[in-house]
């Protein structure tokens, strides 16, 4: 998911680098930036779920 946002972003912001663009340069940085939150989100995401999952296991288990 924010892997490809993350690609996307490096390959601007060279593209940038290498045209001097600085436009084009800002956009990859905020491409990459994007890319980097939408990881963590996915993250922080499954880890709520594996703990949720968890605490219902245990409750399952109780009389």
């Amino acid at each position: 998911m924010g892997l490809a946002d993350e690609v996307t972003g490096r390959a601007k912001e060279a593209a940038g680098a290498v045209t001097d663009n600085d436009k084009l340069r800002r956009e990859g940085k905020a491409d990459k930036a994007a890319g980097k939150v939408k990881d963590a989100i996915e993250v922080a995401k499954d880890k709520a779920t594996d703990l949720i999952d968890s605490l219902r296991h245990r409750t399952d288990k109780k009389p």
